[in-house]
């Protein structure tokens, strides 16, 4: 049998209640800015592009500083936490970027996380719908070559790697 004291109980209380306000003050972030998923669970997916090279835009003023001057080309990959991200969008984009003519910028945002850049770039896409994971390719500021959602899902990485390096081949 366990006996409880009053002390254990008042820090039980003083745990729980601590916990609460942590979960409270983490929620308000979130409502706040929006942000679907949490910064730990996002971490190794966008270190996964970047850390081959990808450069990471956080905010709408650095999508349009990296869009609106840009002189040459651009690949800005719409990152996502879905399994077609992880299975077939990361891997095709790095397995493109070792392709002998890539883009002279590999840039990506993070969907549900940096939305506010991510919105940014769904801008500069138009007319197509804003769908994540996908890939935009820019030559001098105009998208030249888009890759959606729907042409992820379900193909294996080397063939979008391959409609990627096409592009590439194209207009870089």
């Amino acid at each position: 049998m366990i006996k409880i004291n009053w002390f254990s109980i008042q820090l039980l209380s003083f745990i729980l209640f601590n916990q609460f306000q942590r979960l409270q003050l983490e929620n308000i972030n979130f409502t706040k800015n929006k942000i679907m998923y949490p910064a730990e669970l996002v971490a190794p997916m966008r270190e996964d592009l970047t850390s081959k090279g990808f450069k990471e835009l956080t905010s709408s003023e650095e999508v349009d500083q990296s869009l609106n001057n840009l002189k040459g080309t651009a690949l800005v990959v719409i990152n996502s936490v879905c399994g077609c991200a992880a299975a077939n969008a990361r891997p095709a984009a790095k397995m493109a970027s070792a392709h002998a003519k890539i883009p002279s910028n590999l840039f990506t945002v993070f969907a549900g996380f940096h939305n506010e850049a991510t919105n940014q770039v769904r801008k500069y896409c138009l007319p197509y719908p804003p769908s994540s994971p996908s890939m935009a390719l820019f030559k001098d500021g105009k998208l030249v070559h888009f890759i959606e959602r729907h042409h992820i899902e379900g193909r294996p990485a080397e063939m979008i790697a391959e409609n990627l390096t096409a592009a590439f081949d194209e207009f870089c």
